[in-house]
């Protein structure tokens, strides 16, 4: 028999399941606040009988993530981790610190099949889904490893959320559950590369979130080009789905763009950006491209990302410039595993 996913399960789940089992109910608050402080092992909950977390042993499994590798960057001391799955894959977190607390960037999938060009967490396709308790668990660990509490996160790591839209939502909804590791949502962000049929889901489901969009492009020319799920949702499809989806939730969208060399950062994208934003309630963030091994892509110039949020402003669209945090530590999505990957193909 296939063992229970314990950590993806909600409170009321494993009270169900604590029924099953000929256990009182309050066994499941037990149960359940153990697993968001990061455990391991049915032997740690030690208020259950040892009977129980035997039966618990032989039923379920707890979803783990084991450190590969952890670079400390001595500019800012972000926190980049690789992390092993239970089945070998490796995927990424980061850990950033900023005056107001902890922020976690963490994966949602092994790999990505959204193929972007100018990241190098697609190169090698996608792998799989992870699951709702391997969100969890890179933040659990983080908190372990560091001794903090987790206040915000980021769903901007590796893989598409909206591609694994179940279980992103699922560890949404367990993330900010008072009876768990309690990060209220209005301190989340979900980045998607611009799944229109996903952003319609996510309206329906209508919660406090950061909505990111990965746009880096302000024409289907460009955007085409170095973003394949343009092909099937372009530009007007994906802000005709930010504007309806900000009917519903009234939350101000963040604009991701990535500033790219002779690519997309010239003044006449600017003023085209400027047009396709109007009436949208919207902040611009502007990235400084990070390179890439086995792309040519270079970011901007520094005076020519100034001159281009110069140009947003005039028009009276909200934008700044992305800190750049772990520069010294390769703290980008992808990178760390594709550089393990290489390793392991000599």
């Amino acid at each position: 028999m296939e063992k229970l996913d314990i950590k993806s399960m909600t409170q009321s789940e494993i009270a169900d399941l604590m029924k099953e089992m000929g256990q009182p109910a309050f066994r499941a608050g037990q149960i359940f606040k153990w697993l968001h402080t990061g455990v391991e092992s049915f032997d740690e909950m030690s208020n259950l009988s040892k009977d129980l977390r035997a039966r618990l042993n032989d039923k379920c499994y707890i979803a783990s993530v084991t450190i590969v590798r952890r670079l400390e960057s001595q500019i800012d001391g972000t926190v980049k981790y690789l992390y092993r799955l239970y089945d070998g894959e490796t995927i990424e977190s980061v850990l950033m610190k900023y005056n107001h607390g902890y922020t976690v960037c963490i994966s949602t999938q092994v790999g990505c099949r959204m193929g972007c060009k100018f990241c190098a967490s697609g190169i090698g396709g996608l792998v799989r889904h992870l699951t709702a308790s391997e969100m969890l668990a890179q933040l659990t660990a983080a908190q372990k490893d560091n001794g903090i509490r987790v206040s915000n996160v980021v769903m901007m790591g590796m893989g598409e959320p909206l591609d694994n839209f179940d279980n992103s939502a699922r560890f949404l909804k367990l993330v900010s559950d008072e009876n768990g590791m309690n990060i209220g949502l209005r301190h989340i962000s979900l980045s998607t590369s611009g799944v229109v049929s996903g952003i319609y889901k996510l309206a329906e489901l209508n919660l406090p979130i950061t909505l990111s969009i990965s746009l880096h492009a302000p024409t289907d020319e460009i955007r085409s080009k170095t973003m394949p799920v343009n092909n099937k949702w372009n530009i007007d499809m994906l802000l005709r789905a930010c504007r309806d989806y900000q009917k519903v939730t009234t939350r101000r969208i963040s604009f991701e763009y990535a500033m790219i060399n002779g690519v997309n950062d010239s003044t006449e994208c600017a003023l085209t950006l400027a047009k396709k934003l109007r009436g949208i309630m919207c902040h611009v963030n502007l990235i400084p491209a990070n390179p890439v091994v086995e792309t040519a892509f270079k970011k901007s110039d520094n005076n020519i990302i100034e001159r281009f949020k110069a140009t947003l402003e005039k028009c009276g669209i909200t934008a700044t410039v992305r800190r750049t945090l772990g520069a010294d530590i390769n703290a980008s999505c992808g990178q760390l595993r594709r550089s393990e990957t290489r390793k392991e193909d000599v």
